[in-house]
């Protein structure tokens, strides 16, 4: 038996306590009556009886008890391994790293045979549970005694292409071990990547039964260049005015001049050097090249001389058209807003649309098929037969936007929308000069991108109730600026101020043409989200479509590999994917519409560099305090160290009932001195 803290046996001079109370005590004696003491002659008499001990039994209770607390602050504790063998021995956790990284070189199956060693080393009454590891935790196994279905896991498992996540295993180990009594020795095979640290600390706080060892797969960081990544338009309209640009970055690298290649659906379709400076990154740009119609597969290459070849590319996708056409309907003397918003269209980086102007009686066969939006300038009150020929073209799925101005001020109610104006009027603010923008709706796609609206003067607006509408701007008198209504499948947006640079100088403004672009595509359909994913991203099916058509039936997602991505019941109801695996998810909708999403592995995991001894360290001591680490080279530990079993506990439960008897005992002499005197 040995003591974890021996210092507390000085408290044994606590034992001179009871000795004083039963040996030292004053002989107390009943005084007697008697006559004079004047004859008799003074003497001191010596009392053998009066200083010998009392309460045997109460005395030798108390002394225990002092040495009981005494022994249990000291912590007495026992090595034994048979209680160990007794108690299931140790409990093993195998955590596999499986994050991109671990694709370079022989990384993986370094681990894996590793983890194959540490499990035959193992004795057969310990218990073991496997689990592997990138931006989640996935437990293979329960802790078990089968050896065959942990070996089963450790060979089943693969490198993914997502970044791992220290902090994410950190807290399913701490889950993991709460259930188990005892220490949990967890062994981590991993290549210790220092980019997969968290950014707080506290995070990789190990729980106090842990026991981490690392089993780090390289020893130092290794020269590495990567793809960074790649921007590259979505849609391309005019491929003279296309541009991709791609980031080639280099980790614990020298200065070198490296081949950069871009590739359209497997093809070449440009080549540049870039000279990638020690220790860093550049931009490259491929212009003037030629794009196939329809969706693209884009890939750019790097031609490198490293050992890591899976971040040597980077993949995206866009798409190829023709400009859709729009219509823009307006009184034949009107021209100035149609100039102004023409000339913003076709300022924005890519004309997705060409305008085309008529007036209502000009305007024929009106369908979503033959144009993409349509745009009602200040015109007078409609016919029935146009009104319902736009009606029916908005229920059909398409998207109306109407500018209200002079002409409009004389209708009761806003044409398609069926919302009452406010007044029959056009209004200009009472008590000042201009209204401005006081409340904006930043969600909405038409307004993400411009901003300083409150800078706006609006000097003439038709004012609007706007009921059930979803209100997109307001303005200071709190009347709405921007409004929209929806009807079946297609939508209606509501400006209250017409474009003319007369009732508002917004056609002059900076945010004007970002304005105009993102209307358009809003209203175009025109998906802005980017196409390109890191691994592990969620991809939404149904959220963000631009009508409720496509929001409706079943969605056909095929992965990378050629399978379908989602059975029949799961694509009928999806509402989104995780994209697990690097390259393209061909993604088709129920109204014909296709999307290409490009998938690349994050490239933080391109920095190989490992983490520090110390953080190691420190991550470690998280841990079980005390706890030995690995002496053998598999890092297991010895397999005959006896367990620690530890004793004060037991101490003080005999201490308890040691307390219990002194107090009867006690309180027995105590009832028997009161009868006496």
């Amino acid at each position: 038996m040995a003591f974890l803290t021996p210092a507390f046996f000085a408290a044994l001079a606590a034992l001179g306590l009871p000795i004083y109370i039963h040996l030292l005590k004053r002989h107390k004696t009943t005084p007697l009556p008697f006559s004079s003491l004047m004859f008799f002659e003074k003497r001191t008499q010596s009392s053998i009886k009066h200083r010998r001990l009392q309460y045997l039994l109460l005395f030798a209770l108390r002394m225990l008890l002092l040495a009981l607390l005494v022994l249990a602050f000291a912590k007495p504790y026992l090595r034994s391994s048979a209680v160990a063998s007794a108690a299931g021995n140790r409990s093993v956790i195998i955590a596999l790293d499986t994050s991109f990284s671990m694709r370079e070189g022989t990384r993986f199956a370094t681990a894996k045979a590793e983890a194959r060693k540490l499990l035959e080393s193992m004795r057969g009454s310990d218990r073991v549970q496997v689990m592997m590891f990138a931006a989640q935790t996935s437990v293979l196994t329960d802790m078990t005694q089968d050896r065959g279905k942990a070996r089963t896991a450790i060979e089943a498992a693969e490198p993914t292409d997502a970044a791992s996540s220290f902090a994410d295993l950190t807290r399913q180990l701490r889950v993991l071990a709460q259930p188990v009594h005892g220490p949990v020795e967890v062994h981590l095979f991993s290549d210790m990547q220092k980019t997969s640290m968290p950014s707080s600390f506290s995070d990789l706080e190990l729980g106090s039964n842990i026991q981490l060892t690392p089993h780090a797969v390289v020893s130092a960081g290794q020269m590495n260049f990567a793809v960074d990544g790649v921007i590259a338009p979505r849609h391309i309209y005019d491929p003279k005015r296309a541009r991709i640009q791609a980031t080639i970055a280099g980790y614990n690298t020298p200065a070198k001049r490296l081949n950069v290649t871009l590739y359209l659906n497997g093809k070449s379709a440009g080549y540049r050097e870039a000279d990638v400076p020690a220790n860093g990154r550049v931009a490259v740009e491929f212009a003037n090249f030629e794009a196939p119609y329809g969706l693209t597969r884009g890939e750019v290459r790097l031609d490198a001389a490293d050992k890591f070849k899976n971040d040597d590319h980077f993949y995206f996708s866009t798409e190829r058209s023709d400009p859709r056409p729009a219509l823009w309907v307006h009184d034949a003397r009107d021209t100035r807003a149609f100039l102004y918003f023409r000339t913003a269209l076709e300022s924005s980086a890519e004309p997705a649309f060409t305008l085309t102007a008529a007036t209502p009686e000009q305007a024929a066969n009106l369908t979503p098929s033959k144009y993409a939006f349509i745009v009602l300038s200040d015109i007078p009150p409609l016919s029935r037969g146009f009104e319902n020929t736009l009606r029916d073209y908005v229920r059909a799925g398409g998207s109306v936007l109407e500018i209200l101005g002079r002409q409009s001020g004389g209708h009761g109610t806003v044409a398609l929308t069926d919302l009452p104006l406010s007044s029959a009027r056009f209004e200009t603010p009472e008590g000042g000069r201009f209204q401005t923008v006081t409340s904006l709706d930043n969600t909405h796609p038409t307004l993400k991108r411009a901003s300083q609206w409150n800078a706006i003067k609006f000097y003439q607006t038709v004012p609007v109730e706007p009921g059930t509408a979803r209100v997109i701007a307001k303005l200071s008198s709190g009347s709405p600026l921007l409004l929209e209504r929806t009807s079946g499948d297609g939508r209606v947006l509501v400006f209250t101020s017409p474009l003319d640079n007369i009732a508002n100088d917004l056609p002059l403004n900076a945010i004007f043409v970002p304005f105009v672009e993102q209307t358009t595509h809003y209203l175009g359909g025109i998906d802005e989200r980017s196409s390109t994913y890191t691994a592990g991203a969620y991809l939404d099916l149904r959220g963000t479509q631009v009508n409720a058509a496509q929001a409706r039936g079943g969605v056909e997602v095929i992965a990378p590999n050629g399978q379908r991505a989602l059975s029949l019941s799961e694509a009928a109801k999806a509402q989104g994917l995780t994209l697990a695996e690097e390259g393209f998810y061909d993604v088709r909708r129920p109204n014909g519409t296709r999307e290409l999403a490009a998938v690349n592995a994050d490239r933080k995991e391109s920095n190989l560099e490992p983490m520090p001894a110390e953080t190691i360290e420190l991550w470690r001591n998280t841990g079980a305090a005390g706890a030995k680490a690995s002496a053998s080279k598999s890092g297991l530990p010895d397999s005959s160290e006896p367990a620690r079993i530890d004793l004060w506990w037991y101490v003080l439960l005999v201490a308890l009932l040691l307390a219990i008897a002194e107090s009867l005992v006690g309180d027995r002499h105590l009832s028997q001195e009161k009868e006496a005197s």
